[in-house]
């Protein structure tokens, strides 16, 4: 790049272009939320039948289009941010090194070269003739001081001066240069293919492209405010108040899972941040199982005598080195389609839009699925799974808030619910070998203060929302820890199929007297198996759950059995949760304690 051009540069030009893109891509996101959550939750909540199912897979095809487009248009944007901001840079340095030579006596050509005034040095009779010094870019220690030995010697003293401002010019320009070749190939590589249908690949290829624009834009991203580390919610709001609109674009572009597990955060943002995520895994992963194609397993047994089938060679060899990661990648594969399942299920028997507060495949896998928009409700849940939970079974756990979100709105009076399903820690996968241990609870339960806390924070209605957590089974023993080892953000707490909550008496789990609220079904086995490892210990020594006389909860109505059927539709179990959360504790029907819970002490 020469002089003139660094000099006619315009960065704001770049800026304004950044701008369009991000408007364009905030544009394509209001029009998939329109699609996802007015028409398409529109045609499910009132149309039946092979139109409308036609109809739907169309929309569900243009909504990844501008999911697709408002990905795209954010890295374009923060691509032509971060290259607006090295070439100002270099343009800086440029006119910095113009202005020092002109002001020093010396003049710059249009080549970039410096020349300076006839000038002598002290003691010598006549001034030396002036000259023009051509500067190199770079430069070493050895160079360097051979300048510096050259700028000595020379008979005119204006001429070392020249050279460091000439220097000085060919470094800016070399930089400009640089940052025009580096940003180029990425810029184009962020064009789309010439169809209408967003693929595997096309996601895959986002990724990379995040890839590219993040090793191109070190130096604009390392100019812009980081995350607070460790930060509490309200640290992490007022970083993101903080940030102007095309730092936020950037961050959510190239930071897109940091931001998205930022407690404290908008769930818009959130939601926004994750839904990137969740597409670039989920085509991650398919693609994966692609490569690695499972062989039939067994055919007929040739000599027709018993077993009636075999087992191919082809399908051993293929287990044995792709087994293990198959397995895993199935179930990525499986949780993240329920995820997707529940954001199309939008509108179904009215369930409102789905935010994903938090996602990811790592270990056991994280997702955090909200029915409605936790900031703006009057009332939310908070749900913690329990023993055998991860990524692969979150479907169940979703549907369970979904319906406790039902029922809690029919009994709200018409005020706003947001129900949470909460997997945000490793929770225990074997009832045997991980269930009877603690730590897993103990582990997990900071995170779910702190994402109790950031509901707060984020919270934008005027009055306080009316908050309740609800575990289920080992769940339960994680809100137990998080009330002990700090202070419990709920209202009210409900426990169904608790092992025990590591503490003896209602009142210590954080909450107002007679908030706390119990399930126990016929045939639950495991609040009794649970008893000796997660129990709270009173003075004499005994273990006690919450369906203890003593431990002082509300006993609620259970009509279901088994330690899985707390949330059945149409029970007396799923409503009297419902009754809770939407705050109308007074109807919800409570039993007298049955002989099986006066257990010998």
């Amino acid at each position: 790049m020469n002089l003139a051009t660094l000099k006619a540069f315009k960065p704001s030009e770049y800026e304004e272009a950044a701008d369009g893109y991000r408007a364009t891509g905030d544009m394509a996101s209001t029009a998939k939320d329109t699609i996802d959550n007015q028409i398409s939750a529109g045609v499910r909540n009132q149309l039946q039948g092979e139109a409308a199912k036609a109809a739907l897979d169309e929309l569900k095809k243009l909504s990844a289009n501008f999911h697709y487009a408002q990905t795209e248009c954010g890295l374009v944007s923060t691509a032509l941010s971060g290259l607006a901001f090295d070439m100002a840079a270099a343009k800086r340095k440029l006119e910095a090194a113009v202005e020092d030579a002109r002001a020093d006596g010396c003049s710059v050509n249009p080549d970039g070269s410096v020349s300076y005034p006839a000038g002598k040095k002290p003691g010598d009779e006549k001034p030396a003739d002036g000259g023009t010094v051509t500067g190199s870019a770079g430069g070493s220690p050895m160079s360097d001081a051979l300048e510096r030995q050259a700028a000595n010697i020379h008979p005119n003293p204006n001429y070392g001066r020249a050279m460091a401002y000439a220097n000085r010019i060919a470094d800016a320009l070399k930089e400009a240069t640089d940052a025009d070749a580096k940003w180029a190939p990425k810029l184009r590589a962020l064009k789309a293919d010439d169809d209408l249908v967003v693929s595997k690949r096309d996601w895959a290829d986002t990724q990379s492209d995040l890839g590219g624009v993040r090793e191109a834009g070190k130096g604009y991203l390392d100019s812009l405010p980081e995350p607070p580390k460790d930060g509490s919610p309200k640290d992490n709001a007022s970083w993101w108040k903080g940030l102007a609109l095309e730092e936020q674009s950037a961050h959510l572009a190239l930071n897109a899972a940091v931001v998205g597990a930022l407690d404290g955060l908008p769930a818009e943002t959130r939601d926004e941040a994750n839904r990137a995520v969740l597409a670039q895994a989920r085509a991650r992963v398919e693609l994966e199982l692609e490569r690695m194609p499972e062989p039939t397993r067994y055919s007929p047994n040739p000599n027709g005598t018993y077993p009636a089938v075999i087992q191919n060679d082809n399908w051993t060899k293929w287990h044995e080195k792709y087994g293990e990661r198959h397995a895993e990648l199935i179930k990525s594969r499986d949780g993240m389609k329920s995820i997707q399942e529940r954001f199309d299920s939008t509108g179904i028997k009215g369930l409102p839009e789905a935010y994903l507060l938090g996602f990811s495949t790592e270990g056991n896998g994280r997702a955090i699925v909200a029915n409605g928009n936790p900031d703006t409700a009057d009332h939310q849940a908070v749900y913690v799974p329990g023993t055998t939970s991860n990524l692969s079974s979150i479907s169940g756990d979703i549907n369970r808030m979904a319906n406790v979100w039902r029922v809690a709105t029919d009994e709200a009076d018409g005020a706003s619910v947001s129900t949470i399903t909460w997997l945000g820690y490793d929770a225990p996968q074997s009832i045997v070998k991980d269930s009877p241990f603690s730590h897993y609870a103990d582990d997990g339960a900071p995170a779910y203060n702190r994402f109790l806390d950031g509901l707060d924070v984020s919270h934008t209605a005027e009055s306080d929302p009316h908050r309740t957590a609800i575990g289920h089974s080992y769940g339960t023993t994680l809100i137990g820890s998080a009330a002990r080892q700090g202070e419990l953000n709920a209202d009210d707490v409900i426990l169904a199929g608790s092992p025990g909550v590591q503490v003896s008496k209602a009142e210590q789990l954080d909450v107002p007297k007679g908030h706390v609220w119990n399930q126990e079904a016929d045939w639950d086995v495991v609040p009794d198996i649970g008893r000796f490892g997660h129990g709270g210990n009173d003075r004499d020594g005994v273990w006690i759950i919450p369906s203890d006389p003593v431990f002082g909860a509300n006993q609620m109505t259970t009509d279901t059995s088994g330690h899985s059927d707390y949330w059945k539709e149409n029970t007396q179990s799923l409503r009297n949760q419902g009754l809770v959360v939407a705050g109308h504790d007074d109807d919800v029907k409570l039993e007298p304690l049955p002989s099986a819970y006066t257990r010998a002490r």
